[in-house]
């Protein structure tokens, strides 16, 4: 595995993501943008990005608070109301677009977690160039932005969160079921937060390597380079 730093312009300003690649890539490797927690870009998301590469994924993950790291909740929240939806996409349409013109790659599926889960969701109903999404325990968007969505989508939610509780989460299953979405939902019997393995108050080892497993496997079936029919 190998490491570096994009950088790139955005409309509100240059910002980096952080690149983990596997040690051989070619046109058909395929890539995941992966966007941070509420926190901000810290070891935490960069260790997930090795974990994607060691996986053979190109894993970009984009720096939406342009170099800023939450040290509290309080300033984590500060940060995270600051930031206007239409800018966090745009950092995720422009590093795409990034990593398309330095790894020559095409087929991009996007994750995140908490906040970052929030936009991988709104990225899929909003952006062109993503084939699959993975938001975990996310934000619901409402039902008008949803119901055109085409992307797969694998929900991953815990029913002991407070903040995207199992009412949100049945709410979206419903949008799902009445508009007849490309999305599964997977629940887990675990608190918001339990992927992260830097926080002990709220990891769940084995709810975080059920969905590790089942995420990869999705993306792995979602990204695959499109079938050539011979005639």
């Amino acid at each position: 595995m190998k490491t570096e730093t994009l950088q790139f312009d955005t409309a509100r300003g240059a910002t980096t993501a952080y690149a983990a690649l596997p040690d051989e890539t070619d046109s058909d490797t395929k890539a995941v943008v992966i966007i941070h927690e509420y926190w901000g870009l810290n070891d935490h998301i960069k260790d997930i990005a090795g974990r994607y590469a060691d996986e053979g994924f190109i894993a970009i993950a984009p720096d939406l608070y342009r170099g800023k790291i939450a040290e509290s909740s309080e300033e984590a929240t500060k940060l995270m109301n600051a930031l206007e939806l239409e800018d966090g996409l745009d950092t995720i349409k422009d590093a795409i677009a990034e990593a398309q013109k330095k790894y020559e790659v095409s087929r991009f599926g996007i994750t995140g977690f908490c906040m970052g889960g929030t936009f991988a969701l709104q990225a899929v109903c909003h952006l062109e160039g993503l084939s699959a999404s993975a938001p975990f325990y996310g934000d619901i968007p409402d039902e008008m932005t949803l119901k055109n969505l085409k992307t797969p989508v694998l929900f991953v939610s815990a029913t002991e969160d407070k903040w995207i509780n199992p009412g949100k989460v049945a709410e979206l299953e419903r949008i799902a079921k009445d508009n007849t979405l490309p999305i599964e939902s997977v629940k887990y019997d675990a608190d918001h937060a339990f992927f992260n393995d830097t926080r002990p108050e709220v990891y769940d080892e084995k709810s975080a390597k059920d969905a590790w497993a089942k995420v990869i496997k999705f993306f792995n079936d979602n990204l695959q380079p499109p079938k050539v029919s011979l005639i």
